[in-house]
């Protein structure tokens, strides 16, 4: 069977429009799209615990819009920030080793 040529792997679409990896480009690509993510899991986390972002907020110690900025991926929190609000909706963070 022949390879499609019109067909590009996605690495290739990123590599074009946000640099290879490892340049400064594509890093900065891959901070925003990690804190982009972080924000949407942090989202749903929340409402499958039916708590407000007010409410929340109130429960880290934070303010609503600074739950909303995370939620929307316009800023990376603090780890102690993120800490308490993992602890405020009841979820885990945990670090593991990969093995080489």
């Amino acid at each position: 069977m022949q390879a499609n040529p019109n067909l590009t792997s996605y690495s290739a679409v990123l590599a074009r429009k946000h640099g290879a990896v490892g340049t400064p480009e594509r890093e900065e690509f891959d901070n925003r799209a990690r804190t982009y993510y972080m924000g949407l899991l942090l989202q749903e986390a929340r409402k499958e615990e039916h708590i407000t972002q007010a409410e929340l907020a109130k429960r880290t110690g934070t303010s609503k819009s600074y739950i909303s900025r995370i939620e929307n991926g316009l800023i990376d929190p603090t780890i102690s920030s993120f800490m308490r609000i993992i602890d405020a909706l009841g979820l885990r963070f945990e670090l593991t080793r990969t093995i080489a």
